[in-house]
């Protein structure tokens, strides 16, 4: 085990900076006062369960090594949730113009959603992290994607698993036809959306002034 945690050390290493650097997207963007196009950043290190079954099916040996990094570039996991899908396209060209990670591979998975009805944008990138050994470049995967999209996805994600990828041709079918629902909603969303963001500032602009006069009457005694 002490091989895998040593392999596993710079991907979570990638994975704890990227999240810091990726969330301080929505900060930025606030302290602009201006539209956020990230929600939220999540993001893990592949489990050794997971990695041991992608090397069976990739016909690799399941080991800690050059070519296990090489054949799994998702080991390190990030997603970016956006509430629009016009967001989605923004973030991306931000991510291109970065200079601390390199992007060797993009998977537009929304124009050309998978037969499942899956859709996502993929990017394989490569990140230097700093180790007391020296600098390890580690391949990690950035997945953008709206809360919708990711809500489906991570349905779909539970009933493969608990179907051990035999999914029944009923809940397949289902299941797309509420892919296309959910992007339904996501295109509608993106049709009220000055609606929606006006709606939003409102919102807490009122709950800034209820704040401020709720903390007034309380030093006041009243």
């Amino acid at each position: 085990m002490k091989q895998w945690s040593q392999f596993l050390a710079p991907y979570k290493q990638a994975v704890d900076e990227l999240k810091v650097k990726l969330k301080g997207l929505r900060v930025q963007y606030e302290l602009e006062d201006t539209h956020t196009p990230v929600e939220f950043v999540t993001g893990r290190v592949k489990p050794l369960a997971s990695i041991y079954d992608k090397t069976l099916e990739k016909g690799i040996p399941f080991e800690p090594s050059t070519e296990l990094a090489a054949e799994l570039p998702d080991i390190a996991g990030l997603r970016l949730m956006c509430p629009f899908v016009d967001d989605i396209g923004t973030v991306v060209e931000i991510l291109r113009q970065r200079k601390d990670l390199e992007i060797i591979e993009e998977r537009d998975y929304i124009s050309n959603k998978k037969p499942s009805g899956y859709r996502s944008y993929h990017m394989i990138i490569k990140y230097p992290v700093q180790t007391i050994n020296g600098e390890k470049t580690i391949f990690a995967e950035i997945q953008i994607r709206t809360l919708a999209m990711n809500f489906w996805a991570s349905i779909e994600h539970s009933l493969n698993y608990k179907y051990e990828g035999e999914m029944p041709v009923e809940i397949s079918h289902r299941l797309e036809r509420a892919a296309e629902a959910a992007f339904q909603l996501d295109e509608e969303m993106s049709q009220i959306r000055d609606e929606i963001q006006d709606a939003q500032q409102y919102f807490s602009a009122f709950k800034e002034t209820a704040t401020r006069s709720y903390g007034k009457k309380k030093r006041k005694g009243e």
